[in-house]
């Protein structure tokens, strides 16, 4: 049978993460990847999962088994709840719906606010996850110019003020691919913003609690409640394969993202929420969290002085205060997809920058360097090749 015949015309939108398929070129034994963005397997609290598993089957029994509520299992709703009220966001467990990670929300979102050739605004670079999940709805994307601290409140501004734009999406908290947050000012500057225009902002805060230096920020949500669907994650500081995303949305949002995952997978499975309830009240996340935060702040410390001592004079990067990600860019012209089949050849990769731009072609000189996956030998010994492959890239054509 013809796909074409069969298909959606909205799968000529969809196709496969190419992150997902640079790592699959580099599982290979030997191969020192900064390609993934994902926690390492000793940030897994293993050593805590029996006793979180057993109290869960003592206090749940065969309910931790059945079918739920499509918004979540309601006890872990009301964990959340107190867990969001530490980032100061205030909210009763009505108001939250869990997800199938975060990306699900993402998904929903893209259902139920994309009808062909609307604006959706967003920062360049921006999540490459974000991008899979709207593209298929068709939307038209706004890159909003950025700098060193973000997006600039004054290019989103401006672009509100020329088009409608159905919603904002970004990551202000260590952002990826770049490893930015956005500051204080800004981030009230953006809420001013959005009041003032009755625009909706999709705050995405997978990373917030991965600081490894400096003081948190308030999230945007809590500076203009109403126009901000906020959405986060356990998967970054419990265990990504639960699959546990949440957020908060206005309530004509809300409700609408509830239909749509009806239709998804009724609700997310009831024994992860369960894991996930007694990994919040009992305390487990307030005494693991300093585990997984001693575990990376070294790797990022020997992965940016590496850089230092190897890279190139004309390439230059984030420090990132937290977060999982360092943004690279080398100097204008430089092909990173091209050099990075060579730092391939060498066994070790990184992530062309241009995936995460809505525009094709933008960012060829910039990459994405992870360091939550390899130690601090592996990483000097990453950054070193890379040093020598930049070098040489810029002496031949790439």
């Amino acid at each position: 049978m013809p796909t074409e015949t069969i298909l959606a015309r909205r799968t000529r939108n969809m196709g496969a993460s190419a992150i997902r398929e640079i790592l699959k070129v580099v599982s290979r034994p030997g191969m020192i990847s900064l390609a993934g963005g994902i926690p390492a397997p000793e940030s897994f609290p293993m050593d805590m999962m029996q006793e979180i598993t057993e109290r869960t089957i003592a206090q749940y029994g065969p309910a931790a088994f059945q079918y739920d509520l499509t918004e979540g299992f309601p006890p872990l709703r009301e964990a959340l709840t107190h867990y969001l009220a530490g980032k100061g966001l205030s909210a009763t467990p009505n108001e939250v719906l869990v997800a199938s990670g975060s990306q699900g929300v993402l998904d929903g979102l893209g259902k139920i606010l994309i009808s062909p050739g609307d604006h959706v605004a967003l920062e360049a670079p921006t999540y490459l996850g974000a991008l899979q999940a709207f593209a298929p709805y068709e939307p038209r994307y706004l890159e909003i110019a950025t700098d060193d601290q973000g997006m600039l409140p004054d290019a989103l501004e401006t672009a509100l003020a020329r088009q409608p734009v159905k919603f904002i999406y970004m990551v202000p908290n260590f952002q990826n691919p770049t490893g930015r947050t956005l500051p204080a000012e800004r981030r009230q500057a953006i809420a001013d913003i959005i009041r003032r225009y009755d625009t909706l902002l999709v705050e995405d805060d997978p990373y917030g609690d991965l600081r490894y230096r400096g003081v948190p920020v308030a999230p945007i949500k809590a500076l203009a409640p109403d126009h901000v669907v906020y959405l986060s994650t356990l998967s970054k500081v419990f265990a990504p394969g639960l699959r546990m995303g949440f957020c908060l949305a206005p309530e004509p949002v809300r409700h609408w993202l509830v239909l749509a995952k009806q239709g998804v997978d009724l609700h997310t499975s009831t024994f992860n929420q369960a894991l996930a309830t007694e990994y919040l009240t009992g305390g487990h996340l307030q005494r693991h969290l300093p585990r997984i935060i001693a575990l990376y702040r070294p790797r990022q410390q020997a992965l940016l002085g590496a850089m230092k001592r190897y890279f190139p004079g004309d390439f230059n990067w984030t420090a990132p205060e937290g977060g999982m990600f360092v943004w690279v860019r080398g100097p204008a012209g430089m092909d990173m997809q091209a050099v990075n089949r060579q730092a391939v050849a060498r066994n070790t990769a990184f992530v062309p920058g241009t995936f995460f731009y809505a525009r094709p072609g933008s960012g060829r000189e910039t990459l994405r360097l992870n360091y939550t996956m390899a130690d601090e030998p592996a990483l000097d010994r990453a950054a070193a090749i890379l040093g020598e492959v930049f070098s040489m890239a810029r002496l031949e054509p790439v």
